[in-house]
């Protein structure tokens, strides 16, 4: 790092603090205002905070390197812009009219208050587990990697560099609340996409160009079927990713993800009105088109360098690990000052992500269970649990820290096969909930429940079978262990769609007050008329412009 780069490092850090200041001086006097910026945000800021929110260590390192290990595989989980134009055009309506704050929230409205508690408890376990402390891994390993410093003080740089990141991101969080994490992004965003072209530009002019990098990963067979690393539709006898699993299993990831998590979802919350939350989400839908051009094909320039032996300064291109190949990139092609630039956009991707994780995180447990057994806490408690709350988080996170730690080879993997269990029976909740107004309140809530024990007994499974030997086959381990990750996803989806339906036969369905508004059969004329004076034409020619680049990606890289 030159002296230039930590000049620039150094500004970026005077603006973020300038951000976070001004923030502070703003009055924030109720909870509404803490998590949810005062329900004032327009498009621009909730676009810009989807994209940067999802944009974490999972992509600067994991999609990395799962471009520079496996190709275009795991494109079809950043492909889904698609997926965010079903949360702005279908779900927002339901959203903004029930004026809740969380998606707990919204499922005690729709079936019951078991449902909102067991959400939240899901929710919570799985950003401690995973969200939190991936990202905070990632961004030690970033870090140092970047940097190029093994030790301090005698003390690991990967430890310096991971606890540094959580304390000032939740120093931030917990000054401003979702205010700071909306307006920060929208400074951080134009930053991370910069420095992602930059790097972009540079590694195909180091490789030769993209003719060099197909021709790499065309030469380079992933099975026995005739598939290549180029390939983005694979052979249905694929182990990993057989084509039809992928386009089930990533769908159903990507849906929970985009339409029912508190993580993204919130950022819609705090719009304005209907209208700007849906052209957030819109906005937020092209964004989402880049990633894959931004991380996973320099992941690929990477492999396609080190294959080649292309010489960069003097030396052979080489990385330690394919999750290094971003990193690597960093440090190696880009000249000082522009490295410096490269790495405030790693900084805020890693800081963005964490400040979102962390303010959803306090607001699940401030809304769904403090609130719950202090009903009549006033705002200010509110607001003193929440940072009490993300205090919290940000310590368990780091506690996880040692655990995660082993998991650096396959993060992107380890992320979506997590997710790929939890989201069946939350996606399914949701779905039916709002289609269908016959679906009564206890076949939601078993639905989650139901959900829950599968996708716990299927990673259960998988810890004991992969570190156990000499076990014998049996129906059970066929079953949790052998089938196909994404195939499983797909089945959990459907078995808790038809457990949903059956139980909704016998049982009481919810009265028409409890779900006034929140299922497409129980929406008023006004309602409706309200969310079509909500859009007009240039928000259904973009969305048909987004649907257009996606199935463009699709075609080429078929």
């Amino acid at each position: 790092m030159a002296s230039l780069d930590w000049v620039v490092i150094g500004v970026f850090a005077l603006a973020l603090i300038g951000i976070v200041v001004w923030v502070f001086k703003q009055k924030q006097e109720s909870s509404g205002d803490f998590f949810l910026a005062g329900r004032d945000a327009t498009w621009l800021a909730i676009g810009a905070s989807i994209f940067a929110s999802n944009i974490g260590s999972e992509h600067l390192i994991g999609l990395a390197g799962a471009g520079a290990s496996s190709g275009m595989a795991m494109a079809h989980w950043e492909i889904q812009g698609w997926m965010i134009l079903i949360l702005g055009w279908v779900f927002v309506p339901f959203y903004s009219r029930s004026m809740v704050l969380t998606m707990p929230e919204f499922l005690e409205r729709r079936y019951n208050k078991n449902s909102r508690t067991i959400l939240s408890v899901i929710s919570l376990v799985s950003y401690v587990l995973t969200k939190v402390a991936v990202t905070v891994y990632a961004g030690g390993l970033v870090f140092k990697e970047v940097f190029g410093i093994e030790e301090i003080w005698g003390i690991d740089f990967f430890w310096i560099a991971a606890i540094g990141l959580v304390l000032i991101t939740a120093l931030y969080t917990v000054i401003g609340g979702m205010k700071s994490v909306l307006y920060t992004s929208v400074l951080q965003t134009p930053i991370l996409l910069l420095g992602s072209i930059i790097i972009l530009v540079l590694g195909l002019k180091a490789v030769g160009g993209w003719e060099q990098v197909v021709a790499a990963t065309q030469a380079t067979p992933v099975n026995q079927y005739g598939d290549t690393m180029f390939n983005l539709i694979r052979s249905n006898h694929d182990e990993s990713f057989p084509w039809l699993g992928v386009l089930i299993g990533s769908s159903i990831i990507g849906f929970w993800y985009w339409c029912t998590d508190q993580y993204i979802v919130q950022r819609v919350l705090s719009g304005k009105d209907e209208t700007q939350a849906r052209r957030g989400a819109i906005f937020g839908a092209y964004l989402k088109l880049t990633p894959v051009f931004l991380f996973l094909i320099p992941g690929m320039i990477a492999f396609a360098m080190m294959k080649n032996g292309t010489i960069v300064n003097g030396q052979a291109f080489t990385m330690t690990s394919a999750d290094a190949a971003f990193p690597t990139l960093v440090a190696k092609l880009l000249p000082a000052g522009v490295k410096g630039l490269v790495v405030c956009g790693i900084l805020a991707a890693l800081m963005s992500s964490l400040a979102s994780l962390f303010n959803s995180s306090a607001m699940l447990f401030t809304i769904d269970f403090y609130k719950k057994y202090k009903p009549h806490a006033n705002e200010k408690q509110l607001l003193k649990v929440g940072r009490i709350a993300t205090v919290v988080v940000v310590i368990l996170g780091i506690l996880w820290i040692p655990v995660m730690k082993s998991v650096g080879s396959v993060l992107y993997n380890y992320l979506q096969d997590v997710q790929s269990v939890l989201a069946p029976g939350i996606a399914a909740a949701f779905l039916l909930g709002i289609l269908s107004k016959k679906i009564t309140p206890k076949a939601g809530m078993w639905g989650l429940i139901i959900g829950f024990v599968i996708g716990i007994t299927r990673l259960g499974a998988k810890v004991y079978y992969s570190t156990t030997s000499g076990v014998a086959e049996t129906w059970f381990k066929g079953l949790f262990y052998d089938t196909n990750w994404l195939f499983f996803s797909g089945g959990m989806f459907l078995f808790c769609i038809i457990a949903i339906i059956v139980i909704s036969f016998f049982t009481e369905k919810a009265s028409d007050t409890q779900i006034a508004g929140l299922t497409f059969g129980s929406t008023t004329k006004e309602q409706r008329a309200a969310t079509r004076a909500s859009w007009n034409k240039w928000d259904v020619i973009n969305t048909v412009i987004i649907l257009a680049l996606t199935a463009a990606f699709y075609i080429y890289f078929w």
